[in-house]
């Protein structure tokens, strides 16, 4: 029957079904075929899947970064993120990743990262002089910081799925942001030093406080969502509420960059991205219930076990297996599925459940990073006029320091755990 339930998922993919019909439909075929279970069990475990007070955070959060894209927020980290590194050489790499760690504590998804602030990090980097390649690479990479640093929609489903506390999940992934940051900025160093990149503007405390007051009111989001999580103010659901609320504010009444059209147009397509991450996560629930129900979770770490005891081999291969999902799974459907099926096996390697959720989620951000599905290099081919192979092998010397914070963050587990333990 499990042979079954993958080979109708394989025939619905190739058939070109999105993700959530093929999840939805495959795991029909199983009921229907076992004749045990009643039909509108699928229904039930679908909508029993999104009740769920945490996934509220998702439609907020996915608001909240739409909005900061239409409101001029990316163009003044831009500037504030430049006015701290600019000045090294290959200073825009640099801006490139320090204006994604700002706005990783905003909007919480690589592909808003991607396609708002690498709309404006590539354009200027081409006016400056740089490689179109070189824009592309550390663009695409560091937008995976967006779902690593709090705010994360990953984590949030993650959370759920895991049963797992998000607001530790969110403080865990403020470290291991940082280093995947840091790892990034040093490949920058050495690929600037290489190619004679130039050096940027000389750095002015004058110009630093101009562009922080510019944008002063932009970094108070990530002040809003975390500082209130931290402090027990508000809850992570209701930390997105209030992000929402206080970027509305900031595009209607203090900047006025966005009109009631702009802002209605946000809605529908927030709408719309909601609508897909949810019913992913809908058939992803009944899915995930019938390997569940069918043992596959016990079964696999048996078998995995059975080939090696080691906790540094399990924990390798989980990453392994990890990556090559990451290839070809949508990312909320990847973590709905594996999560019942790869959390038990970390725990019995002696992984806490909440580091095991950025090790997760980094493994699967380096799949957007990666052919077939690949789809923030998609964005970013499309904004940098590229051809996609062009963009994946641009790419490759920064998925190395990628896959170096991964295992820095998998086989050290104080960088994950450090913080939490303090609040």
């Amino acid at each position: 029957m499990i042979i079954l339930l993958f080979v109708a998922l394989a025939c619905l993919l190739l058939v070109g079904a999105p993700v959530a019909v093929a999840l939805a439909g495959s795991s029909l075929v199983y009921l229907l075929v076992s004749g045990k279970i009643p039909d509108i069990i699928l229904i039930q475990r679908m909508v029993g899947g999104v009740d769920s007070f945490p996934l509220l955070a998702v439609p907020f959060f996915i608001l909240a970064g739409n909005l900061m894209n239409v409101c001029g927020v990316t163009e003044r980290i831009f500037r504030f993120a430049n006015s701290i590194v600019g000045w090294t050489r290959g200073g825009l790499g640099h801006v490139n990743v320090g204006a994604s760690v700002i706005f990783a504590g905003m909007s919480g998804a690589a592909i808003a990262d991607a396609g708002g602030l690498g709309a404006v990090e590539i354009k200027a980097m081409r006016d400056q002089g740089y490689d179109v390649d070189f824009a592309v690479g550390i663009t695409g990479a560091s937008s995976t910081v967006g779902p690593i640093i709090p705010p994360s929609l990953p984590l949030v489903v993650y959370g759920v799925v895991a049963s797992a506390s998000i607001g530790q999940l969110f403080i865990a992934g403020i470290v291991p942001g940082l280093l995947i940051a840091a790892m990034l900025m040093l490949m920058v160093a050495v690929i600037s030093h290489r190619r004679g990149y130039p050096i940027g503007e000389r750095f002015s405390v004058a110009r630093l406080l101009s562009s922080f007051m510019h944008a002063s009111l932009s970094l108070m989001i990530p002040v809003i969502i975390v500082g209130g999580i931290v402090l027990g103010i508000f809850t992570p659901t209701e930390s997105a509420i209030a992000a929402v609320a206080y970027v509305l504010v900031l595009a209607t009444l203090v900047y006025r960059s966005a009109g009631w059209r702009q802002i209605m147009a946000v809605f529908r397509e927030t709408i719309e991205m909601t609508s897909v991450v949810l019913l992913i996560v809908a058939a992803s629930s009944i899915f995930a219930w019938i390997l569940t129900r069918e043992g596959v979770p016990t079964a696999f770490a048996g078998a995995v076990m059975a080939v090696a005891d080691n906790p540094i081999v399990i924990l390798l291969l989980i990453n392994l297996i990890l990556l090559v999902v990451g290839c070809f799974m949508e990312t909320v459907a990847a973590i709905t599925i594996l999560t019942p099926v790869l959390l038990p096996l970390a725990v019995q390697a002696g992984v806490d459940p909440v580091q095991f959720g950025i090790i997760m989620v980094l493994n699967l951000m380096i799949g957007l990073l990666t052919p077939p599905v690949g789809l923030v290099l998609f964005i970013l081919a499309r904004v940098a006029d590229i051809s996609f192979p062009r963009a994946v092998k641009a790419t490759l010397p920064f998925i190395a320091a990628l896959l170096v914070s991964l295992l820095l963050i998998t086989f050290i587990p104080a960088l994950t755990l450090w913080l939490p333990s303090l609040i």
